[in-house]
């Protein structure tokens, strides 16, 4: 353990050194800087791993940050990231405030390149350690419910079209809904959650989605009185009816007092497909 600290002291000392002279008249007079740099940053990672072997958790977090910060200055935002959630995971095993702090840089990266999906699965892991770690449920909500939003954002890309990314949404939703139903000021917003989890369901399997709404009125009865669970329940009929025109009816119904986003509109396309489908030949 020992070895590997010093062996990690060494590399930092390293980089520091690559990095002075790659501030130099000669470095930037012929274009050796860009070169250190890289080198520095490499040594920053080496660090960081030999750090992470002598289980010197907030060392091997600031290592990963310092090359994640010489990255970002030459322009590697996606390697920068990546190294901002290992800074991260290496700071939760000590001080998850410096965790917060470096997981939300990665995540104002990922959103600034669009990787929406990516900074949602990150918002989760926000939202675990607020939750776990520091006790502050208000903003593991917010986690989750911006982890939620921007994966929805991605579904009305038209990205959610595996069963694997349907269960990630529900995962998704019913956390949120789960942390919602706990907290007096966000109750209301949990009904919106368990639909969306339900709609989710649907287009997955319909038997599945049967039994997720008796465990979602189970958890949350204020979900068993609303116009949202009527509705699946009306569509779950339907769709058990092979009865398209009682599925389309319902729809409008619901659309005509609330009306429906599109991407919610689209999974339901999706369900709707499935209604008087002609059995594919073998």
């Amino acid at each position: 353990m020992a070895d590997q600290e010093q062996k990690a002291i060494n590399y930092i000392a390293e980089a520091e050194k690559k990095l002075k002279s790659s501030k130099g008249l000669f470095s930037s007079m012929f274009g050796a800087g860009g070169s250190k740099q890289e080198e520095a940053c490499e040594l920053y990672i080496r660090a960081a791993n030999a750090f992470k072997m002598a289980k010197k958790w907030p060392q091997a977090g600031k290592a990963f940050e310092d090359a994640a910060e010489l990255q970002l200055a030459m322009g590697s935002k996606h390697d920068a990231a990546t190294n901002y959630i290992d800074a991260g995971n290496c700071y939760r095993k000590a001080d998850p405030n410096a965790a917060v702090s470096a997981i939300h840089r990665a995540i104002e990266i990922y959103t600034d390149m669009g990787r929406f999906s990516i900074a949602a699965k990150h918002h989760i892991t926000l939202a675990e350690i607020y939750e776990t770690e520091l006790s502050d449920i208000e903003k593991a909500v917010q986690n989750y419910e911006q982890a939620a939003d921007y994966y929805k954002g991605e579904e009305s890309n038209s990205t959610l079209r595996t069963l694997e990314n349907y269960d990630k949404a529900i995962e998704i939703y019913e956390q949120v809904a789960t942390s919602c139903m706990d907290n007096s000021l966000l109750k209301y917003s949990a009904r919106d959650h368990f639909f969306r989890a339900s709609i989710c369901h649907m287009c997955m399997d319909i038997i599945n989605a049967q039994v997720a709404i008796k465990k979602y009125e189970e958890m949350f009865p204020a979900f068993a009185d609303s116009r949202e669970c009527k509705l699946v329940k009306k569509l779950l009929q339907a769709v058990e009816d092979d009865n398209k025109e009682q599925f389309t009816e319902s729809l409008k119904e619901f659309d005509s007092i609330s009306r429906l986003e599109p991407f919610l509109t689209t999974l339901f396309l999706r369900v709707k497909k499935q209604l008087n489908a002609e059995p594919e030949l073998c």
